[in-house]
């Protein structure tokens, strides 16, 4: 049977891989997170998600396993938005998002020995505009604290979230689609290995 580590420390991931059907093991991926200069923001989660599957394959004694990362982040105004440091920092994000549309940007990775595959998925999304109470109440409630660009379109951040064009489940952290079909290109079929996704 073929093997899957999903290199993440995040639940929400979990909890979208297990959707499809196919049984994995987590293992946590630590690396550098920051931005090298001049760096696009495609090329920055692309990076990053290739750079945690990598590090949990690497610490694995079987070499054949699969391992699948991902990275998301937030763009706006070409700036990339990581978690906010703090609430100053936090307060800047909501401001710079509030009323405006940006990008969300979600990269998966799926690799083993010799073999690679990835696939970065844009979603746009609108937020309404808001006032300086609302995002003290939404700092308060301390989702925002480990979102890239400081909020959770599961959650409480729903909210604030008039449109949204593209994958949800690639704003929450993991395209549910996108990661089926390169499964499928790694022969890993999901839904209990009864559905075999193709590209067309």
């Amino acid at each position: 049977m073929v093997q899957l580590v999903l290199a993440s420390h995040s639940p929400r991931r979990r909890e979208l891989l297990s959707i499809l059907g196919i049984e994995f093991t987590v293992s946590g991926a630590d690396i550098d997170e920051s931005v090298k200069a001049g760096e696009q923001p495609e090329n920055y989660v692309n990076r990053l998600a290739v750079e945690k599957a990598k590090a949990v394959h690497d610490q694995l004694d079987d070499q054949g396993v699969w391992v699948l990362g991902s990275d998301t982040t937030v763009v706006a105004d070409g700036e990339i938005l990581g978690k906010p440091v703090d609430e100053g920092d936090f307060i800047r994000m909501m401001t710079l998002l509030s009323g405006r549309d940006h990008r969300v940007l979600t990269s998966v990775a799926l690799l083993s020995d010799g073999r690679q595959f990835v696939d970065c998925v844009e979603t746009r999304v609108r937020f309404m505009t808001l006032s300086a109470n609302q995002i003290a109440a939404y700092w308060a409630s301390g989702e925002p604290v480990d979102k890239a660009g400081g909020y959770g379109i599961q959650g409480l951040g729903s909210v604030f979230i008039e449109k949204i064009e593209g994958s949800y489940t690639a704003v929450v952290g993991l395209p549910l689609h996108e990661t089926a079909k390169l499964l499928g290109q790694a022969d890993i079929p999901v839904c209990h290995g009864q559905l075999k996704m193709t590209s067309v």
